[in-house]
């Protein structure tokens, strides 16, 4: 599929961005520890889901030495209505006992220090640095994914290549905003499998079904 020129890229940023002024992260945190642990708990699950055991989890173990000192059978009990809560809570506990042992419980504003975390990728670091430090980053999840090249802001078969595109197809100061917009779209009308084309404030912008001239 034929990318979007930048002519075109410089007329869809703001023309999402106005179509979901209030994007934000949509997980439920009170302290970038807190972020860190949600976005981590989010693979493969909904944000919802982790909504709904997060607040029990940060009740009886607020912090991450008291997550790294828990009983590994009620973490789990804790985490079991999310997919892979036992792979998770094995992560968690790990991830918290360097927290504590190696930051002092606190998170690390660094990309490279939260990738060798245990349990934490690219786009959980990514998240964390946005969201939590107030960086610019593009954290590619399945919606930004699918969005990128379905719309023709990205043309990449993978996860990695989207991120390393959209750094350069989008203004830096706006990857963040973009990076929910896109998450919103996807959510609300560019469903993986049955897009709401025409309830699409940007199809005039959208490669998908070549709307667009090549």
């Amino acid at each position: 599929m034929a990318k979007l020129t930048k002519k075109q890229v410089a007329e869809l940023v703001p023309a999402l961005e106005a179509l979901y002024p209030d994007a934000g992260c949509a997980l439920h945190f009170d302290s970038v520890f807190h972020l860190l642990v949600a976005v981590m708990l989010s693979a493969q699950t909904t944000d919802k889901s982790v909504n709904q055991v997060t607040p029990t989890l940060f009740a009886k173990y607020p912090e991450a030495a008291d997550i790294a000192a828990a009983d590994r059978a009620d973490l789990e009990n804790i985490l079991r209505h999310i997919g892979m809560y036992r792979t998770k809570a094995k992560n968690l506990q790990a991830l918290c006992q360097v927290l504590a042992d190696e930051y002092g419980g606190e998170v690390p504003q660094d990309y490279d220090k939260l990738t060798a975390l245990p349990g934490v990728g690219r786009k959980t670091a990514n998240v964390v640095l946005s969201v939590g430090f107030g960086e610019q980053r593009i954290a590619v999840d399945t919606h930004v994914f699918r969005l990128a090249n379905r719309i023709g802001l990205t043309a990449e078969p993978d996860v990695l290549k989207t991120e390393l595109s959209l750094m350069k197809a989008l203004p830096y100061d706006h990857w963040s905003t973009m990076h929910h917009a896109l998450i919103w779209h996807g959510r609300q009308v560019c469903n993986a499998r049955n897009p709401k084309c025409e309830d699409c404030g940007i199809r005039a912008l959208c490669k998908k079904n070549g709307l667009t001239k090549k």
